[in-house]
């Protein structure tokens, strides 16, 4: 069965995927991994560069044996996967770059990274964690998927928070784009309040072999917000 991997995001966790993918662990062998400093690893000291979690995956993928594979990649995990697809490019067969973008400190971002950095030592992270899962969702506190998701962001320790911060802040990828060359599925929920569609667009446009799914009425977790559709748009793109 084609093993298909699933990179988190900046205080997501692998749990995120749970109950919102099992229609494609029928189809594929799922391996969702959890960053170093975040989810089920949040006791490890976590990474401050992109490419530094990408070099991760490679090893941790390589320790399981993986040999060829589906990719995707969600947010932060989106940028790694480009990451990813520069350094172990022989090796994947399809990407999906989900709710991501190429610029790792957006143009007009909502704060600083230094203001996002003060506010999190000032706050906790467990209120932290509440404020920015609430941005994941089109309806946001109201929204189904927000107390698990926001569950699993608190997990995250405020010295991966500022590691994650860091590691977005140093990082473009605009000059590699081209250089990708897998098939690639750009995946976007339309309310996405954290990559806009210029983002989006510059993905979609400079990738030579790339592909565009936007999901109406979604934010940032399409996954969570109309998983079925999330996963049947999946099941089309890597089949």
């Amino acid at each position: 069965m084609t093993q298909l991997v699933l990179v988190h995001g900046f205080m997501g966790g692998s749990a995120q995927w749970d109950g919102y993918v099992d229609g494609l662990a029928g189809q594929f062998d799922i391996i969702a991994v959890d960053l170093p400093g975040f989810g089920k690893r949040a006791h490890l000291q976590p990474i401050d560069s992109i490419g530094g979690y990408a070099d991760w995956v490679i090893q941790h993928l390589r320790s399981l044996g993986v040999d060829r594979y589906h990719l995707l990649g969600h947010s932060m995990g989106g940028m790694i996967a480009q990451e990813l697809a520069l350094r172990d490019g022989e090796r994947i067969d399809q990407l999906v770059l989900y709710a991501t973008g190429a610029i790792g400190v957006l143009p007009g971002r909502f704060e600083t990274i230094e203001d996002s950095k003060r506010r999190a030592a000032e706050d906790g992270p467990a209120a932290t964690a509440r404020r920015i899962a609430a941005t994941w969702f089109l309806h946001r506190e109201a929204a189904d998927g927000f107390e698990q998701c926001a569950a699993i962001a608190a997990e995250t320790p405020l010295v991966s928070m500022n590691a994650g911060l860091d590691a977005m802040s140093s990082w473009s990828a605009e000059q590699n784009l081209e250089r990708i060359l897998q098939k690639t599925l750009v995946f976007w929920g339309d309310c996405d309040r954290t990559y806009p569609w210029s983002q989006i667009e510059m993905l979609w446009k400079t990738i030579p072999s790339a592909s565009l799914a936007v999901v109406p009425g979604c934010a940032h977790a399409v996954h969570a917000e109309k998983p079925d559709m999330f996963q049947r748009l999946l099941s089309d793109f890597l089949h």
